[in-house]
């Protein structure tokens, strides 16, 4: 397995890792890796693998089998052989726009209060996609409320909870598209805010920021009608 050191720091930019393996598409598995790969609608982080004699750049990440993780290079280059020690660098301020985006969205769904079908983060911008019928009355008053959540700059943390505990309060799920991974045992939950300052906790595997207050300022885009059940509510991020 790739140990996924990104669960434990989501601000860890850099570390060591071993070659373990590499995949039959030309990627590299490590023995444990700061790259969030590509799941629940959050891309997979870019970066840098350096060592003795050589250097990789990384497009992104995916999962691989079982509990690996492998790294897609860029481009055509030599890979570094199994065995061999490395450092890996993340493209920091990619993940970091992430991290604000994927947080944005989970606050989004507070604000819009119905069963999400759908979602995406970018860099740039994001989007939830919802079952809902009608076009909302006040797309300015989503905006701030929004931007008034992450103002109050909540403290974003995670827990776990065991399969039998989920499947005991189906209300913690929100997002109809994507089920939590269980089998496993335990399912993360990622909570905002605490006690009678909590806005919301539901199941994500995904990295966020510490505070909703590192968000900064969040503009609505374009709301889509994407059927008749459903309309998709863009955001984007202010810098």
């Amino acid at each position: 397995m790739s140990e996924p050191l990104f669960r434990q720091d989501a601000y860890l930019r850099e570390a060591a890792g071993r070659v373990t393996g590499l995949s039959e598409e030309g990627g590299v598995i490590l023995d444990a890796t700061v790259f969030y790969p590509t799941s629940g609608g959050q891309p997979g982080d870019s970066g840098m693998l350096e060592w003795e004699g050589g250097r990789l750049a990384i497009a992104t990440a995916q999962k691989g089998p079982g509990e690996t993780i492998v790294l897609m290079p860029e481009g055509a280059g030599a890979l570094p052989p199994v065995g061999t020690q490395v450092h890996q660098r993340l493209d920091w301020d990619r993940r970091h726009r992430h991290m604000r985006v994927h947080t944005a969205l989970h606050l989004l769904s507070v604000v819009i209060p119905l069963p999400v079908t759908g979602g995406q983060i970018g860099a740039e911008k994001g989007r939830l996609d919802f079952m809902m019928p009608e076009p909302p009355a006040d797309p300015a008053a989503i905006e701030a409320a929004l931007n008034a959540l992450i103002a109050r700059d909540l403290p974003v943390s995670d827990d776990w909870i065991s399969d039998a505990e989920l499947a005991a309060n189906p209300g913690l799920v929100k997002t109809m598209s994507v089920k939590p991974p269980v089998g496993q045992g335990r399912v993360r939950l990622v909570r905002i805010g605490s006690g009678s300052d909590q806005v919301d906790l539901q199941p994500c595997g995904g990295t966020h920021v510490a505070r909703t207050g590192e968000i900064g300022h969040i503009a609505l885009g374009k709301i889509e009608n994407k059927g008749k059940q459903n309309r998709r509510v863009n955001i984007l991020l202010a810098d």
